[in-house]
C-alpha cells in the first residue's frame, strides 16, 4: 500500500460530490435520507487530513457525549480506506500519526465558550445541521477565521423555516458550493432502505418528497404534535423506568419497537427498532437491537395475538395493549399531556412521524377536521401501547407520580 503522504493515494466518491473538490468557503450537502452525505464527507475529510496537516472541528448542535458525534463514523471510514495504521484513534480524539492532523469533537450548544476561543481551525464540519440554531451560527462562523478555512455542512432537510436551510440553501453566501444529494446518488444504497422508500412512495407521495426527496416540510396547523416535541441528543440516566411498545407490520408496513421513559413532565424517547418487510422469525433479532427489550415488559398491538405468542416463546415479556372505542384519541391526549416529547436524534423514524402525523384537511376549504389520518403513526402507536395502563387519565400527569 502507498504511504498516505503520497498524493497519488485515492478514494472514490459518487459523482454528486464532485463540486466539493472546488475551492469554496462553504461546502454544503443537503437532501433526503439515503444519500450517504455523512459517509462521503467523512471520507473526503480523512483524505484531506492525510495529504496535509489540518485541524478539523467536527460539531453539531447537541453533543452530550462522544457517542453523539461523528467519531465512530470517521473511525469506520479510516478502517475502510485501509488507513487505520496511520491514525491514533482514542475514545475522544483522532490524530494522524504522520503529519499531526487532528479531528476535534464538540457540541455547539454546550461548548460555546470553548468554540469561541478556538484558534487555527482549517475545516469545521457541522453534521445534522438542520438543528443548528441561528444563535449557534452567529457564534460559529466568525470563530472559523483562519485564512483559507472552510465550513462543511451536511443535513437532511427539515422545515423550510430552519435557520440552516434559510442561511445556506434559500440564501447561500457568495462563496458557497451547495449540492442536493439523494438516495438516487448513492450507488451503495442498502436494500432495507430501498424497501422503505418504495413503501413511502406508494402510500404518501408528499411524505416521500420530504423524507427521501429532501423537499422542505412546511409547518401545518394540521400536524398533531406541532410545537409539542423536539429532537436532540440526550443521556439516559441509570435507573430510568423504561416503557416499551410494539407495533406489528402488515404487508409492507414496518414492524416497530420503541422505548421511552418519563422525566418529570417530559416524555423521553431514546430507542427505536424499525424494519420494513420483517418476517416473523426475524422479529426477535429486530427487537434485540434495543438492549433492554428482553428485561422489561413490552406492550404490543393486540391485533396479532399469534405474533405476541411467538415473541413470548422467544423469551420476551410481552403482552397485548388494551383497546377501546376512542383509545387512539385517549392515547394521543396522554402523549400531548406531557409538556413536551423529546425524541433522541437517533430515533429518526419517530422524529419523522412527530412531524408528519396529522389531522385530515378539507381540500376545498382548507379547514382542519377532527379526523386523524392513518399514516405516519407506527412509532407513535408504539408509544401509545408502551403507556398502556396510564392512558385513561386523558393527559392527566398526576398518574405519573408513582413511576417518576
Amino acid at each position: 500500500m502507498l504511504a498516505p503522504a503520497d498524493n497519488t493515494y485515492r478514494a472514490t466518491y459518487p459523482k454528486a460530490f464532485k463540486p466539493f473538490d472546488a475551492p469554496a468557503r462553504y461546502k454544503v450537502a443537503y437532501g433526503g435520507r439515503g444519500g450517504a452525505k455523512s459517509w462521503n464527507i467523512a471520507r473526503k475529510l480523512i483524505m484531506r487530513s492525510v495529504k496535509a496537516p489540518l485541524r478539523i472541528l467536527c460539531t453539531r448542535e447537541f453533543q452530550n457525549s462522544i457517542a453523539d458525534s461523528v467519531h465512530k463514523l470517521l473511525r469506520d471510514q479510516i478502517e475502510a480506506l485501509g488507513l487505520l495504521a496511520y491514525f491514533k484513534v482514542t475514545d475522544n480524539s483522532i490524530v494522524n500519526r504522520l503529519n499531526g492532523s487532528e479531528f476535534i469533537f464538540k457540541g455547539l450548544r454546550t461548548n460555546v465558550d470553548a468554540i469561541k476561543s478556538m484558534e487555527g481551525i482549517d475545516i469545521v464540519w457541522i453534521e445534522e445541521a438542520q438543528r443548528v440554531s441561528e444563535e449557534s451560527w452567529t457564534i460559529l462562523v466568525p470563530t472559523i477565521r483562519k485564512e483559507g478555512s472552510e465550513i462543511w455542512v451536511s443535513f437532511n432537510t427539515g422545515e423550510e423555516s430552519d435557520p440552516t436551510y434559510q442561511r445556506l440553501v434559500k440564501n447561500p453566501p457568495p462563496d458557497a458550493v451547495v449540492i442536493k444529494v439523494g438516495w438516487e446518488d448513492n450507488p451503495f444504497l442498502p436494500e432495507t432502505l430501498r424497501k422503505e422508500l418504495e413503501h413511502c412512495r406508494r402510500i404518501d407521495p408528499d411524505a416521500f418528497a420530504h423524507i427521501w426527496g429532501g423537499e422542505p416540510k412546511t409547518i401545518s396547523d394540521a400536524c398533531i404534535f406541532r410545537g409539542r416535541y423536539r429532537v436532540e441528543a440526550f443521556e439516559t440516566p441509570e435507573g430510568a423506568r423504561f416503557f416499551h411498545g410494539a407495533d406489528w407490520g402488515f404487508s409492507v408496513d414496518p414492524t416497530v419497537l420503541v422505548r421511552c421513559w418519563v422525566n418529570g413532565d417530559r416524555l423521553m424517547v431514546d430507542q427505536e427498532a424499525y424494519g420494513v418487510g420483517v418476517e416473523l422469525d426475524e422479529t426477535a433479532q429486530l427487537f434485540d437491537s434495543i438492549p433492554t427489550a428482553r428485561r422489561w415488559p413490552i406492550k404490543a398491538d393486540n391485533s396479532r395475538p399469534e405474533t405476541i405468542s411467538h415473541m413470548r416463546r422467544k423469551g420476551f415479556n410481552i403482552a397485548p395493549a388494551k383497546k377501546w372505542a376512542g383509545s387512539v384519541e385517549d392515547g394521543l391526549a396522554c402523549l400531548k399531556g406531557f409538556r413536551e416529547i423529546v425524541v433522541h436524534e437517533r430515533c429518526r423514524h419517530t422524529a419523522d412521524e412527530m412531524r408528519l402525523y396529522s389531522y385530515k384537511v378539507d381540500r376545498q376549504t382548507g379547514d382542519v377536521l377532527p379526523i386523524i389520518v392513518d399514516l405516519h403513526n407506527h412509532c407513535i402507536d408504539g408509544l401509545r401501547y408502551a403507556l398502556d395502563g396510564y392512558i385513561r387519565g386523558k393527559g392527566d400527569l398526576s398518574k405519573w407520580e408513582k413511576v417518576i
